[in-house]
């Protein structure tokens, strides 16, 4: 087949292009531009802004070596608006909430499963590939065979359309034989480090990165048992539910993590040791339902944060395309957050965490 595949200039897409031909297909290379730091203002918390050559050239350079040396061409195309209209406005609007976004499956549904196959089949693509761990049986998708890899968890936004003719070139193998076989190809992405922050931006400062764009209002740290005040947070939207790190609270016998949110009145709040009663719930609303198949279980397991092991859940199937899922004590179930279905192997889709609840009541302390 002639296959359209997206090159990000790291050893994951590398080795998958290089097995695509392999395999004997006509293989092409499209890399994606999705973000312009002069052009979005991504000034503060930005450690590359006196970089000889700025990351996304540096990727795109990268790609074109690797592409030369497997002989097959390479174009490239930017989608720097559609990335801030479809995924970084998502981003700051969550964050406005006080939730916790996840960029990158949002990324996927618009950009790279979405435009980036509109333009694949203006060049002629049968199929499209990408270097995700993820694997196709049929029209079902599965789990990469590295359980520290597998990236499910991020393509779970993904309806059956966008899946139809996809290839994942990588998913069958682990993390340590791509890196491998880049090796031994002499490939020049073989040693270079995996891209880590938010999507298709890269690694920032995070604090200091959304003052670009966020106003950050400090308020009061109580501790929800005592409900003493224990200290001053530098805005909700930094703190995560769970988080232990980064709160600047000292004097305590025990960990402080972060168990609420209050934005009316801008209060963050923790508990003291990692097994507070707080930490935990028992069920949650779901929305913006997705499935990429007919399965629709009653039970099931779901993942409620990347690399979370599976949780045994039961489904009840609501109005609004809306889900109560249930399950037993979970460790800190955060709104904003996906969860992710899977029935074995296959990861059936999934939904973003829209209320958490325990005894079928709100938490009151979470927004």
């Amino acid at each position: 087949m002639k296959v359209v595949i997206g090159m990000s200039g790291g050893v994951d897409s590398s080795v998958a292009a290089y097995l695509l031909k392999k395999e004997g297909h006509e293989v092409i290379g499209l890399f994606m531009r999705n973000w312009d730091a002069s052009i979005n203002n991504d000034i503060m918390g930005n450690p590359t802004l006196n970089n000889n050559i700025c990351p996304q050239e540096q990727d795109y350079n990268d790609a074109k070596d690797v592409c030369d040396k497997l002989n097959i061409p390479l174009y490239r195309i930017d989608f720097v608006k559609e990335y801030w209209d479809y995924v970084f406005t998502y981003f700051l609007d969550e964050l406005k909430k006080g939730r916790t976004p996840n960029p990158d499956i949002m990324c996927n549904k618009y950009i790279k499963f979405d435009l980036f196959i509109k333009e694949a089949k203006r060049l002629g693509a049968e199929a499209i590939a990408t270097g995700h761990y993820a694997r196709k049986e049929g029209k079902y998708l599965l789990r990469g065979i590295d359980d520290n890899k597998d990236q499910t968890y991020f393509l779970s936004q993904l309806d059956e359309k966008q899946l139809e003719n996809v290839l994942f070139p990588i998913g069958n193998i682990n993390k340590e034989e791509v890196r491998k076989i880049a090796k031994e190809l002499k490939l020049s992405t073989a040693l270079k480090k995996d891209s880590t922050g938010i999507c298709f931006i890269g690694e920032r400062n995070f604090k200091e990165f959304l003052k670009n764009y966020l106003p950050n209002t400090k308020g009061d740290i109580i501790n929800i048992d005592t409900k003493e005040k224990v200290g001053e947070h530098i805005g909700l939207m930094y703190y995560t539910i769970g988080q232990r790190r980064g709160l600047d609270i000292g004097g305590t016998e025990e960990k402080l993590f972060v168990v609420g949110k209050n934005l009316k009145d801008n209060i963050l709040y923790v508990a003291m040791g990692e097994n507070n009663k707080y930490l935990y719930s028992d069920s949650c609303i779901v929305e913006d339902v997705n499935f990429n198949c007919e399965l629709r279980p009653k039970e099931c397991t779901a993942k409620f944060r990347y690399r979370q092991k599976d949780n045994d859940v039961s489904i009840k199937y609501l109005d609004n395309n809306e889900l109560l899922v249930r399950y037993k004590d979970v460790k800190a179930v955060t709104p904003g957050q996906a969860c992710v279905f899977y029935v074995g192997e296959k990861c059936i889709g999934g939904g973003i965490i829209k209320e958490v609840r325990k005894d079928d009541k709100k938490l009151w302390y979470l927004l």
